[in-house]
């Protein structure tokens, strides 16, 4: 990795430049097969176990389209409101790469099956329009696993190759120009990437798994001086893989860029790796001279023609869009704009669905994941996706609030129990021993021993100051270590001084 790179602060490179975004979201369909054959797409299989000889392009082999893997790129397509190709055809794409093992991919090139979409996603209550390029088909390169100490391509010893993933169907979304985006730009393509997740899972076409690589993002940004009209010379920071790095990776290539240019140099047209770890990009290969990857027609496979009728057909059974879904919970739950956009501006959309699907009530499943997990997730440095505790536990340890096993305050220690993996919640309780006391002798013996603890707030109860109650409250919670009900501790105070 090179040396760290002069940065500029961010709101400076915002005051003198415009960013340009440009995001390529690649996603792995779920089908059971492969793009062109027969072997599993099943992940994490023993390496090169799931290979033949059509995906490892040995000669005399011929490929075979996967029908769903069409099924599926039309209903994306539709889903993003882009027109659906009448006729298309796949596209030889020559390139040598160790982990592309026919030497080309098979991908299409200037006849893609969708074109011409749009999508608009919301920062900080602020509409933008994503306009698409296009959509496509094509197959997975195989997998490099570089054996080393940092288990990158950086100082590593070697590397192994995996052909698994050679031959996974792939679509890959290409949106046009980004621009009008301003400082909102890192957080305009974290919501990009984040509204096709969702609307990718809504269609069933993908498991969206971004650690796992099923959907990738390769994040191009350029700078325009302000008030120029002329594109700036971009970067391409290579498969980002979570919501959170692709915010991050952006905002540090504005600043490097932005320091560049600053400085009177030229940026390069490069791609480059992002290092979750340190939080910085480093340069991969230049892209100043333009490649020629000399496309011809695949002549094994015939053109796609996609009928009219099968298309409309699709379009009817198309779920919900991601959109249509807010405004429908916003209004089942209740909730204000605001506290919406607390929802899906955290990503914790699906994880209060199911957890109100779980049993809890829509107001605690907004309060534990915008609040206690959304804090452990961004100290972790995962996606709430990942944080290692279900909806389903997180409705038991409201339902727990809600039988008055034990309060809020106490729900917090079971959080924490729970997500270090000291059990599931009522094993957590029982173990630690976190129950609300109930037992009225010793509430009764607690409250004495907060009224001869402080006298004097006692007596301004006694001459009618009850606001001096909340003295008493918490001397009898932190005795009785935060396992009291208030209420109770409130009425039991108040019958005994007035």
């Amino acid at each position: 990795m090179s040396p760290a790179e002069r940065l500029l602060d961010f709101d400076q490179a915002m005051a003198l430049f415009d960013p340009v975004l440009g995001l390529e979201v690649h996603v792995e369909l779920n089908t059971r097969s492969k793009m062109f054959c027969g072997c599993s797409t099943a992940f994490g299989a023993e390496p090169n176990s799931q290979t033949c000889p059509v995906c490892l392009g040995l000669p005399g082999s011929l490929p075979v389209l996967n029908r769903r893997a069409v099924e599926s790129a039309v209903r994306i397509g539709l889903a993003l409101n882009c027109s659906i190709a009448q006729w298309c055809r796949f596209a030889r794409k020559n390139y040598f790469y160790p982990d592309m093992p026919k030497d080309f991919q098979t991908s299409q090139y200037d006849e893609p099956i969708c074109q011409g979409g749009q999508v608009t996603v919301e920062v900080s209550g602020q509409p933008y329009l994503i306009e698409i390029e296009r959509a496509h088909m094509e197959e997975d390169a195989g997998k490099l696993v570089h054996v080393g100490v940092t288990g990158r391509i950086q100082g590593a010893d070697h590397s192994l190759l995996d052909y698994n993933r050679a031959g996974v169907p792939l679509i890959e979304i290409v949106t046009k120009p980004v621009t009008g985006t301003g400082a909102q730009a890192p957080q305009v393509a974290r919501a990009y990437v984040a509204y096709l997740r969702d609307l990718l899972r809504g269609l069933g076409v993908s498991d969206v798994r971004m650690e796992q690589g099923s959907l990738r993002c390769d994040a191009n940004v350029s700078l325009m001086p302000k008030g120029a009209s002329q594109l700036g010379t971009r970067t391409e920071t290579k498969n980002v893989n979570s919501l959170r790095s692709i915010e991050r990776a952006l905002r540090y290539e504005i600043r490097r860029q932005a320091a560049v240019l600053v400085d009177g140099g030229r940026v390069k047209q490069e791609t480059r790796h992002w290092h979750e770890d340190v939080g910085l990009t480093s340069p991969g290969r230049s892209k100043e001279q333009a490649e020629d990857y000399r496309y011809f027609p695949e002549p094994d496979l015939a053109p796609i023609a996609p009928s009219p009728e099968w298309v409309e057909r699709l379009r009817r059974d198309l779920p919900e869009a991601p959109d249509q879904r807010v405004a429908r919970l916003r209004l089942e739950w209740g909730f204000s704009e605001a506290e919406m956009r607390d929802v899906t501006g955290g990503g914790a959309l699906d994880r209060v669905a199911q957890t109100v699907a779980a049993g809890a009530t829509p107001t605690a499943a907004r309060k534990w994941w915008t609040t206690e997990l959304a804090r452990w997730a961004n100290q972790a440095g995962v996606e709430l996706d990942d944080v290692p505790m279900t909806p389903d536990q997180v409705a038991e340890v409201q339902a727990l609030i809600d039988r008055g096993v034990i309060n809020d305050k106490l729900a917090r220690r079971v959080f924490e129990a729970v997500l270090a993996g000291q059990g599931a919640p009522d094993e957590v309780v029982r173990s630690l021993g976190l129950a609300v006391v109930s037992d009225g002798a010793a509430l009764s013996q607690a409250v004495q021993r907060a009224i001869a603890a402080q006298p004097e707030a006692a007596q301004s109860i006694r001459q009618g100051k009850v606001q001096a109650v909340g003295a008493l409250i918490g001397q009898v919670m932190k005795d009785l270590r935060g396992q009291a009900d208030a209420a109770t501790v409130r009425q039991l105070i108040l019958d005994e001084l007035t």
